[in-house]
């Protein structure tokens, strides 16, 4: 009989033998689908701000097609296509830490973490040439911008310009703050915190990271692919 005694601080007990759980969770289940939550809520708002911007550079381009077609021979194919596969590695790499958390495997789970950071950086690299690239040819908005190649499309073409810099910067921002991110995990895993009892953290971040990697996907075909005649 003293075995089917129910044990009503069980569940008090067991929170308290947990140092990841919260005090206002009462299972890690709960904990882990609240962060879950949090995150997906947060990235729909991200999809919202970046639509703006998706939704300004289809309006424009229908406004101006020809104008934005010009743009085309500007916009660096291979330069892009280098960074597209610069960002799917990092998908890779970001998803491959995440396993390596949930199977509490510290060594494999700081190094996958540390080659996204790797992939993130040398991806803000190539962002920063073409950046200056765009800089020689005068193609920042303002009053420098110069339009050598249809000069009647002048006033046109800088619209997608500002749109350009627009959305890759903000992405670069984003892009920025998932290495901080990135740089965080790190330290938290080089002090053993993560594990198949917690691993929250890590896969919060890397479906951030994924989102910014997803963003870059739709930019990558409307900027440099669309129109393109190089």
């Amino acid at each position: 009989m003293a075995d089917l005694v129910v044990n009503p601080h069980a569940d008090l007990e067991e929170h308290a033998h947990d140092p990841y759980l919260r005090h206002h969770f009462a299972t890690a289940d709960q904990q882990l689908d609240s962060a879950t939550l949090g995150m997906w809520t947060f990235l729909i708002t991200e999809v919202l701000f970046f639509g703006g911007m998706f939704t300004a550079y289809v309006i424009y381009r229908n406004l101006y097609p020809a104008a934005f077609a010009s743009t085309s021979v500007y916009m660096d194919v291979f330069l892009g296509g280098s960074n597209t596969a610069i960002l799917l590695c990092s998908s890779l790499t970001m998803a491959l830490g995440v396993r390596a958390a949930q199977l509490s495997q510290k060594k494999p789970l700081i190094i996958f973490l540390i080659l996204t950071m790797i992939f993130g950086t040398a991806f803000l690299v190539v962002k920063a040439f073409e950046y200056h690239n765009k800089y020689v040819e005068h193609l920042i908005p303002g009053a420098s911008f110069q339009y050598p190649e249809a000069p009647q499309f002048l006033h046109q073409a800088q619209i997608l310009f500002f749109l350009y810099f627009c959305m890759t910067g903000m992405h670069a921002i984003h892009m920025i703050i998932g290495l901080g991110l990135l740089t965080y995990l790190v330290v938290q895993a080089y002090r053993d915190n993560f594990g198949a009892k917690y691993y929250t953290p890590v896969e919060m971040i890397g479906l951030y990271w994924h989102f910014v990697d997803v963003v870059w996907i739709f930019l990558f075909p409307l900027l440099y692919l669309i129109g393109h005649r190089r």
